[in-house]
């Protein structure tokens, strides 16, 4: 059941907590991220009541944000969340932050930002960030409120019926004899349980991708979350693709590329990790796989028209990568942060 969470600097306006269950206040949501998606990022895929519904049940692995719907009167002008993690980062809070564009410039935006700060302080986190698309409206908002520029992120697309199929096969077939002692293979999805720790020592290298100045601290990686991962995108109703870079000598998990397409609309899907472990970069692995991916959806997801990616600005390698696949640069999402210590304070 929802309810209301107030903060006394919001008098005008009150924040309404909802869940999964909440039909009404998902679709409310799903509307109003339509509305500031056509003003920020109208390239954004629509938003409905059944893909909210999976976010704010399953969230990426397992831990969904806290969502609020900012109310004024019975209109929906905004809304925030608050994700915190307990696998890792246990000081950190990440706030999302949403005003309808008609609604803007009245401190509705400050307001929901109170709320989601007081909601933060009680879980305990010292820490904070917020992201926003690149406008000076984002940067002025987070200075007022003490945050600081810390990352910035590219979200690109491929469109698939653009591929270079040509030049792609010529790149793949330069990079193949810099792979010698790998294989690649389809892995599947579930996977088997036996399987999962040695998957997660494997996705652990994903926590060398640049982050920028974030404070962040290295990501946990266990079995137990590699399955709630899994057990997320099935309950999203998303349909997982994974390649995976075996080293022939020693058997090790050394590289992936991940897909995932969307079950209730799969024209477009998200690029989730591509990794590969430190000791056996230098080999074109990323390329290889990512090329076999495509080949992969091209007989599994015939109607796929677009896979989106997010990089780090400064992750230049990857990036090649993606432009040789012919992805194109659709915006930039900035990552702030700040600290919710008192001036002057320590920790133990």
């Amino acid at each position: 059941m929802a309810a209301d969470f107030s903060h006394p600097h919001a008098a005008h306006m009150r924040l309404l907590a909802f869940g999964p269950d909440d039909a009404e206040e998902l679709t409310s949501w799903a509307d109003l991220v339509n509305a500031v998606s056509a003003a920020d990022a109208p390239w954004s895929p629509p938003e409905t009541p059944s893909s909210a519904e999976g976010y704010f049940r399953h969230g990426w692995d397992g831990e969904p944000d806290s969502p609020y719907l900012a109310l004024d009167g019975d209109r929906v002008v905004g809304w925030g969340a608050v994700a915190a993690s307990d696998y890792d980062n246990l000081d950190l809070a990440w706030l999302h932050v949403a005003v309808h564009p008609a609604h803007r410039r009245r401190g509705l935006g400050s307001a929901i930002l109170a709320g989601l700060l007081e909601e933060a302080v009680r879980r305990g986190r010292t820490s904070v960030g917020v992201d926003a698309w690149e406008s000076e409206a984002a940067d002025g908002f987070a200075a007022r409120h003490g945050f600081e520029r810390k990352h910035s992120a590219i979200n690109r697309r491929q469109v698939l019926a653009d591929v270079d199929w040509a030049g792609l096969e010529k790149q793949y077939d330069e990079a193949l004899p810099h792979a010698a002692d790998y294989v690649l293979e389809r892995w599947p999805f579930p996977t088997p349980d036996e399987r999962l720790e040695e998957l997660a020592v494997m996705a652990a290298s994903i926590n060398d991708a640049p982050l920028g100045d974030l404070d962040y601290e290295d990501e946990v990686f266990t079995g137990e979350r590699m399955r709630a991962y899994e057990v997320a995108r099935s309950g999203r109703g998303q349909r997982m693709y994974r390649m995976m870079a075996i080293h022939r000598p020693s058997g090790e998990l050394t590289a992936q590329t991940v897909v995932a397409v969307s079950g209730e609309d799969p024209t477009w899907a998200d690029q989730h990790d591509t990794s590969v472990v430190r000791s056996h970069r230098g080999h074109r692995l990323g390329l290889l796989l990512k090329t076999e991916m495509l080949r992969w959806l091209a007989e599994a997801e015939p109607r796929l028209q677009t896979i989106d990616t997010w990089n780090a600005e400064s992750n230049q390698h990857m990036i090649g990568v993606n432009e040789v696949l012919g992805y194109r640069v659709l915006g930039r999402e900035l990552a702030y942060q700040r600290s919710l210590r008192p001036a002057g304070s320590t920790q133990e």
